[in-house]
């Protein structure tokens, strides 16, 4: 039996607290109301978050809008020495925050510990800002004139971001942002809250002037503010595919510049020349890590020819063995779901695929070995559902065509290659999706014909590094810019055109046709 690994440090949130906003480089605790944060191993309330309302994200925006000239100003240089430093500090502190991550999300320790890495990532390709606004120039563009372009910040800007990686999330938008030289309001998950105020601290820490980086803490009453705002230029967001086109909706008719991720319905192909046992560790893995509450989790098995019936009793098997309990105890593979209404919502799902005629191979409602309802000794108020294991799923069912978002596989059974292609291009979204085979004609294929934004060939979750950039497709992105790389620097930025010439070499008289060169 792993032993609970040491308290949180001091500068993670103490049983209890009050989790607040930053709002010009210091904690504010003024709110229009207070919401409990539950630690969801325990089912405990951990603490209170104190929600905004629009006097709230105002002052954050006055606060942005103070800040922005000095650090717009900044040589870009500078900028990537203040992330520099970040970067360090983010270094130092992974741990603690993986664990405040644990404490509030549940996922395990190491799943955490990868967020921020994967966060750290993003700032370190952040600190190449000076490259990568280098803007191009033509001598001579025509007699006596040149012409170049510069990428110039937006303004004031804001992201909001699930609860699932209140870590990484963020960090795809407020490094980036930051370092083309915006000013930053993030609005994260109240389910979550104490990673972006860490961040926060950690920023000041390194030197970022205050009011460059503020966090607002709410619902939908601090998000519509900041779409409604004339000075928030541009929002992004990650979310499921209802809200994502909300947002895009209405901060599109603001005249704002709006990046939304929606939700997705992962697809995993096994060939039937795949390697099996690799491809159940995959399934496995990407299934029910996070317990599933991942934007690239994969939620359908598409078994092609008889891979079905040789792969099934592998899955269940090893979806019966997972190892659930608290995130902080080393053996545990799986924890638990975020909250109670999450709970409810996937037992839900998980009813109405058995209603609706999927064979249930393992029912993560109940244990596997005793069939009593589903949950973890010594943690029995905690938000607990087992893996669970669906065959003959078809299109039809709400369970294949909807995000669940919680530990449910879904496995479709389909004759050939090109049904398995057909079957996921017509599914309305299109973020992540894998091949397993090792036919190199078949990973060909299916890399040029599917019709989704990221794809793995015996990969699970091909979710992209830092310098490549993260989006999907159809009803799982809207606007035009993927999120970080250099997509990230493009959406934080607008190009300017700048031609030049002197007065030595203008010609005498007024021209009145339009400009050529000569």
């Amino acid at each position: 039996m792993a032993v609970e690994r040491s308290p949180l440090p001091s500068a993670a949130p103490a049983a209890g607290s009050l989790v607040g906003h930053w709002i010009g480089g210091r904690e504010v605790g003024e709110g229009s109301a207070r919401l409990p944060v539950y630690n969801p191993a325990t089912g405990a309330v951990s603490g209170e978050v104190v929600m905004a309302g629009a006097a709230q994200v105002q002052a954050a925006v006055a606060s942005a809008q103070a800040a922005l000239p000095g650090w717009s100003n900044t040589p870009a240089v500078r900028r990537a020495r203040v992330l520099n430093r970040f970067l360090a500090l983010l270094n130092e502190h992974r741990d603690a925050l993986a664990r405040i991550i644990t404490s509030e999300h549940g996922k395990v320790f190491s799943d955490a510990q990868g967020e921020v890495t994967r966060g750290i990532e993003v700032v370190e390709f952040a600190c190449g800002i000076p490259q990568l606004l280098k803007s191009a120039f033509t001598d001579q563009v025509s007699t006596g004139i040149d012409n170049w372009t510069l990428r110039q910040p937006l303004g004031v800007v804001a992201g909001v971001t699930p609860f699932n990686f209140p870590c990484m999330v963020p960090c795809w938008m407020f490094p980036v942002a930051i370092a083309c030289g915006n000013t930053f309001i993030l609005k994260p998950s109240e389910r979550d809250p104490s990673a972006a105020l860490f961040m926060a601290r950690l920023l000041t820490q390194a030197g970022l002037p205050d009011g460059v980086f503020n966090v607002v803490q709410g619902d939908k009453t601090a998000v519509d503010a900041l779409l409604d705002h004339p000075e928030v230029r541009a929002l992004s967001f990650v979310g499921s595919t209802p809200i994502a086109h909300y947002i895009y909706q209405r901060g599109a008719a603001q005249g704002k510049r709006v990046q939304a991720l929606g939700g997705a319905k992962n697809h995993m192909v096994v060939m039937p020349d795949a390697d099996l046992d690799q491809a159940v560790d995959a399934l496995i893995g990407a299934a029910y890590g996070s317990a599933g509450e991942r934007c690239m989790a994969i939620s359908v098995a598409v078994l092609v020819g008889d891979t079905a019936n040789r792969i099934m009793p592998k899955l269940a098997e090893r979806a019966r063995q997972l190892r659930i309990g608290n995130g902080m105890r080393d053996e545990v593979e799986m924890g638990p779901v975020i909250t109670r209404v999450a709970l409810e919502r996937i037992r839900g799902y998980i009813d109405d695929g058995v209603a609706s005629g999927a064979s249930l191979v393992v029912d993560g409602r109940k244990h596997p070995a005793s069939g009593a309802p589903f949950t973890v000794s010594g943690h029995e108020n905690g938000f607990w559902v087992g893996a669970t294991l669906f065959d003959n799923v078809t299109p039809q069912m709400r369970i294949y065509q909807e995000e669940i978002f919680g530990p449910v596989l879904s496995c479709v059974r389909v004759p050939d290659f090109s049904t398995a292609v057909e079957l996921i291009n017509s599914h309305p979204m299109a973020n992540g999706v894998a091949c397993y085979t090792r036919d190199g004609n078949i990973a060909r294929e299916f890399g040029r014909r599917i019709q989704v934004g990221m794809v793995g060939i015996n990969v699970p979750i091909p979710v992209p590094m830092a310098w490549h950039g993260f989006g999907g497709w159809k009803a799982s992105l809207f606007g035009d810019t993927h999120a970080y790389g250099e997509e990230g620097v493009r959406f934080y930025t607008r190009q300017k055109s700048i031609m030049q010439r002197w007065p030595e070499s203008t010609p005498k008289g007024a021209e009145f046709a339009m400009p050529t060169a000569k």
